[in-house]
């Protein structure tokens, strides 16, 4: 297939763009500048911004499948990156153009925790993206990731990092909440594989790994594979995060939100039902990030 992939020059965007070569099908890869990047054998990049509906149709036009994997952790309202503006208009934007030139297959990254009635304004805004996805015409398949991990994640690889200069781990809450990352590698997989799957067509599949763990023991868990004998812990009381990251959140250098408070103290944790139609293997955790976080 000819595939257009929105959200391909990330981090998880890189694990799709492989998995997506070594299956035979080619990639043409929404950018916003061409040439910023290493030219690669079957993949096609093309200039445009989701969040432009005008720039989707020709960007769209003779592909077979649409996949978008767009998504920020993270508001900036001053500089126009909001979960409405990324989330919900470009999902909707691709969708349309989509439509549009006739393409029936599209795949979509949404997040585990997703709902309605979440009070997460991400996880909010993921649901909504995934209504115009079930709204829409197209033969489609929503996928929803735990925590996702690899050697450019954001999150395995800051807590490595603040576990090799700190002398104690700062802990929000009891660190109790369970957590259950997938790897990058495992992501993309199912992704390729859902494009010759037409079983997967008008599902949503939450994706976790075989490891369900507390915050507490991935903390120990990095702790481990960076040579660590114990990760000390301050635990900080929830009540009083609630009361402080609200007043530092809206400064760039605040390295948490109350959004993201929200959504891990949740949890996030699945039941691996996915695995009945994804037949490999998903990647142990510790060994995982043990092949590429150096003590």
């Amino acid at each position: 297939m000819r595939v257009f992939l929105a959200g391909g020059t990330g981090f998880v965007g890189g694990h799709v763009r492989q998995a997506l070569l070594q299956r035979g099908h080619s990639i043409r890869l929404l950018v916003h500048r061409k040439g910023a990047g290493e030219k690669v054998a079957g993949i096609e990049e093309i200039e445009g911004d989701a969040t432009v509906a005008e720039s989707l149709v020709d960007a769209v036009k003779g592909c077979d499948a649409t996949i978008n994997l767009i998504g920020i952790i993270r508001e900036f309202p001053g500089r126009g990156i909001t979960f409405q503006r990324l989330h919900v208009e470009a999902t909707r934007n691709i969708v349309q153009a989509a439509e549009k030139n006739g393409v029936k297959r599209h795949l979509q990254m949404s997040a585990l925790g997703t709902s309605a009635n979440s009070e997460a304004r991400y996880f909010q805004s993921k649901f909504e993206a995934e209504e115009a996805v079930r709204a829409s015409g197209l033969d489609y398949t929503i996928f929803r990731p735990s925590i996702i991990f690899g050697p450019k994640d954001d999150f395995i690889n800051q807590l490595a990092g603040l576990l090799r200069v700190l002398p104690a781990m700062p802990v929000i809450g009891d660190g109790e909440y369970q957590l259950q990352p997938i790897a990058g590698d495992d992501v993309a997989r199912c992704f390729a594989e859902a494009l010759e799957k037409p079983e997967t067509i008008g599902e949503t599949f939450e994706l976790c790994g075989n490891d369900r763990l507390s915050y507490n023991e991935l903390l120990d868990t990095i702790g481990r594979v960076l040579g660590k004998s114990r990760v000390l812990k301050i635990k900080n009381p929830l009540a009083l995060m609630r009361l402080v990251v609200p007043l530092f959140e809206g400064f760039p250098f605040f390295p948490v939100t109350s959004d993201q408070i929200t959504m891990l103290v949740q949890g996030n944790i699945c039941d691996g039902g996915w695995r009945r139609v994804f037949t490999f293997q998903p990647t142990r955790l510790e060994p995982g990030i043990r092949s590429y976080l150096k003590p």
